[in-house]
């Protein structure tokens, strides 16, 4: 799943080639990934292009007014293309491409092949989300996002105040948009990673000391991620965090800070990894599916 860092240079690679253009055409190729039918994609017609913005993992794509609001979800992503197809797309349920948003050609481009974008999303659990609303705050989810980790002011008091009595594992609540907007599965296990802390310690009891590390952590990881990621095309990215992972997705790999293996837990249809020598005293974490966390 895209996560911050991901977005954040998609939005800023789409800000460079959307911002002052307008829009020609909006083809939906898949009805279920509209979350919104009024107003519909159509009224993006004929306008350009004001703004494109990030809010935790949505992007937000500002076409004077109206806000063609994005949420890439597990599957999702997007394809630019400097010359679309000509062939109009249809809502046929068998397309990979949900959406299509044509841009009107300019002097030196085709007429029938101008530039634009596609959303796209692979495999059998279609979350894909769309919606266009005159209003961010109209999409439920984005209303109830919590701070940015990234944003100005959120400092190190902040931080430790979201922390503060909460009975919740600190993975869970790193990865809780409610609580703090943009950090997900990979992200979280490379901050906790960076930390030296166990993913199931309890956000609540870390001492000052490791709250402030593990502030320090998801700064430094995030921002490295976003650095790392900016100025790349939308169609390198995924690659380069999959590169940039040091734990996540990386079990039964040597951990390159100490050597220890890698290792993973399992629940429902995800999983996390971790380094048992730099995060656990060397102890293996139980399975959720099996037993009782281990602390």
């Amino acid at each position: 799943m895209p996560e911050l860092p991901e977005v954040e240079a998609l939005a800023a690679f789409l800000r460079q080639r959307l911002v002052g253009r307008v829009v020609a055409k909006v083809e939906v190729g898949a009805i279920n990934v509209l979350k919104t039918f009024r107003p519909d994609p159509s009224a993006l017609q004929g306008s350009p292009v004001t703004a494109v913005h990030r809010h935790g993992k949505w992007l937000d794509v500002d076409v004077d007014g109206l806000h063609l609001m994005v949420h890439l979800s597990r599957a999702g992503w997007l394809r630019w293309s400097d010359a679309l197809s000509a062939t109009p797309l249809r809502p046929t349920g068998k397309n990979p491409v949900a959406l299509r948003v044509r841009l009107a050609p300019e002097d030196d481009e085709d007429e029938a092949r101008p530039p634009g974008f596609e959303l796209t999303e692979a495999g059998t659990q279609k979350r894909l989300a769309v919606h266009v609303v005159k209003d961010p705050a109209e999409v439920q989810a984005v209303a109830t996002l919590g701070p940015d980790p990234l944003a100005e002011g959120f400092d190190l008091p902040a931080f430790a105040a979201l922390l503060a009595g909460s009975r919740q594992q600190i993975k869970g609540l790193l990865r809780e948009q409610s609580v703090l907007a943009g950090v997900g599965n990979a992200y979280s296990d490379e901050v906790l990673h960076a930390a030296r802390l166990s993913p199931y310690a309890v956000a609540g009891k870390l001492g000052p000391a490791d709250v402030e590390t593990l502030w320090t952590s998801l700064q430094s990881i995030l921002r490295d991620a976003v650095a790392a990621a900016g100025g790349k095309p939308a169609k390198e990215l995924k690659d380069a965090k999959r590169a940039g992972m040091r734990v996540h997705g990386r079990t039964g790999e040597p951990c390159p800070v100490c050597g220890d293996t890698v290792a993973e837990v399992s629940f429902a249809d995800r999983s996390l990894q971790y380094c048992p020598t730099c995060q656990t005293g060397g102890r293996k974490l139980a399975d959720r599916r099996l037993s009782r966390l281990l602390k």
